[in-house]
């Protein structure tokens, strides 16, 4: 799957972005197609589900063009399509109708193991609720990515790699001195921060974070955005963020407003 998908990146991003010095990516040819400057794109985009046999709309004619190391926010009230807008993206789910494009690729179309092998090869995850295994530690719970993607051989065999990847994200994310604690051992803000980690393992092309700060206070989840800023600055991962906090919408490079299932405003 991933040899179908373009990678019209420009120089400056060939370079090994968040990787780290020992996990640099080898520069990819360069392309003969012009370079969009859109990472993600979305097209008409409805969606609607249905409850006791009423048919609800919850997105109407989606139009949106992400730029490639943008920071967005998408913000609206509860029940406004946020949340389904960003599993879309993130082929979690299908449209009813309209299209969505991951670097000029078409998306909303792949089977289940198309969908399975670009989450896991181009974006990276993280929700209200952290979603990490209790008997794991904060380094099994980083590096997990890895091995569920690896057969197990592959995995042993690179093991200390693999760790020292971990060990690099969780650095990046504040958690360099709490490898060995378990969930339970770490606060709220803490485990979002090893999600943070966990979904960046694989140095994702974009980062989708669905009310990260949602179980958080406020000066918690301010903290979780700037964790998101600095990301975001130093490693140039696109990021797509939904919340419902107009303060913290605001950090983002670009604020995307949903009202009813449509876009009603963008800057």
């Amino acid at each position: 799957m991933s040899s179908g998908l373009r990678t019209n990146r420009s120089a400056r991003l060939t370079k090994g972005r968040g990787e780290g010095p020992h996990f640099q990516r080898s520069a990819r040819p360069a392309s003969t197609e012009p370079i969009s400057e859109y990472i993600l794109t979305t097209s008409g985009l409805e969606k609607s589900y249905r409850k006791d046999k009423i048919n609800i709309p919850v997105l109407r004619g989606v139009d949106l063009k992400i730029r490639d190391g943008e920071f967005t926010a998408i913000a609206g009230q509860s029940g406004s399509g946020k949340s389904t807008l960003l599993h879309l993206l993130g082929t979690l789910d299908t449209p009813d109708s309209g299209t969505i494009c991951f670097e000029g690729n078409r998306i909303d179309n792949l089977g289940p193991k198309g969908r399975d092998v670009l989450r896991n090869r181009h974006f990276g995850m993280i929700f209200q609720f952290y979603h990490l295994l209790p008997e794991l530690t904060t380094l099994e719970n980083a590096v997990l990515p890895l091995m569920i993607s690896h057969n197990t051989f592959r995995f042993l065999r690179n093991a200390k790699k693999y760790r020292e990847r971990a060990k690099y994200w969780l650095d990046k994310v504040g958690l360099s001195h709490r490898l060995k604690h378990r969930p339970q051992e770490l606060s709220g803000g803490e485990m979002q921060r090893v999600a943070m980690a966990r979904a960046l393992i694989s140095s994702p092309r974009v980062l989708l974070a669905d009310e990260p700060t949602g179980n958080l206070d406020q000066q918690t989840g301010g903290e979780i955005v700037d964790v998101l800023r600095s990301l975001n600055g130093r490693e140039n991962l696109t990021i797509v963020m939904v919340t419902h906090d107009m303060v913290l919408a605001t950090e983002a490079d670009r604020l995307v407003r949903l009202v009813d299932g449509r876009v009603t405003e963008s800057r």
